[in-house]
């Protein structure tokens, strides 16, 4: 489980992530990622609703997104805030595959904004 530091916990964050963060969307969860100040620890949120299932399993989704979080966090991810929304079909995903999508939204996410779109 992330450390304090690296949650977020207020409700007001939460909203800010999602209202004003890069969206990217999945088959399992839209992510939402909102740059920090380089340097300060990234902070992860989890949004996993009664539409997943029952408490068991939207605390199983949970702890799977943690354990995303954590490795990320141990490969050196900082500067950000993302909030994952877990989608219905995420209660059926094995882990190896979730993995693979939070880890591929996380890198779209947190990419400089200007990469990757043509001028309009």
């Amino acid at each position: 489980m992330p450390a304090r530091q690296h949650r977020v916990t207020r409700g007001d964050d939460y909203r800010r992530i999602v209202r004003t963060g890069r969206r990217v969307g999945g088959a399992y969860c839209i992510t939402h990622a909102v740059s920090r100040i380089q340097g300060e620890p990234a902070r992860f949120g989890f949004i996993v609703s009664k539409a997943i299932g029952n408490a068991v399993t939207r605390n199983l989704i949970r702890r799977r997104m943690k354990t995303v979080a954590d490795r990320r966090l141990a490969d050196g991810l900082s500067g950000v805030d993302i909030v994952f929304r877990a989608l219905p079909a995420i209660a059926d995903a094995p882990f190896g595959e979730l993995e693979r999508e939070l880890n591929r939204a996380i890198d779209r996410a947190c990419r400089p904004s200007a990469e990757g779109r043509s001028s309009r």
